[in-house]
């Protein structure tokens, strides 16, 4: 899968986020070390420290399906219209740590086509990790 269908594939279930309180959809699609892709959208709740990040929905669904390194993952957000080039939270950083390694790539784009692409390193420098 290139890129640019991962991030496709990004885009299309951010549109399925559940988002009433922000109206900020992000989608996230994982390719895993089976070369299997995995998405999730954002999903709100009233409470706000419940809801789900997008990232913390597409790490869930990989190891749901036996999956148990992130390869690549691409991040999509914006309002329904627009990308944005939209990184992951602090928490979705450490999340993604948690299944990823030097290698792993974390890519963005935005509707300008501007690509962005991160390593851990970059996102979470000196990163708690066992």
């Amino acid at each position: 899968m290139t890129d640019e269908e991962l991030l496709d594939a990004a885009r299309t279930v951010r549109e399925l986020a559940y988002c009433p309180y922000s109206e900020f959809r992000v989608g996230a699609a994982i390719i895993d070390e089976n070369d299997n892709v995995h998405v999730g959208c954002n999903v709100e709740n009233a409470a706000y420290p419940l809801g789900n990040c997008a990232e913390a929905s597409a790490i869930a669904a990989m190891i749901a399906a036996g999956g148990q390194h992130i390869v690549t993952i691409a991040v999509a957000g914006g309002g329904s219209d627009t990308t944005r080039a939209c990184t992951p939270c602090g928490g979705c950083r450490q999340r993604i740590r948690e299944f990823s390694d030097d290698r792993t790539r974390i890519i963005v784009k935005d509707d300008d086509g501007e690509w962005r692409t991160f390593t851990m390193e970059e996102l979470l420098p000196s990163s708690f990790h066992l």
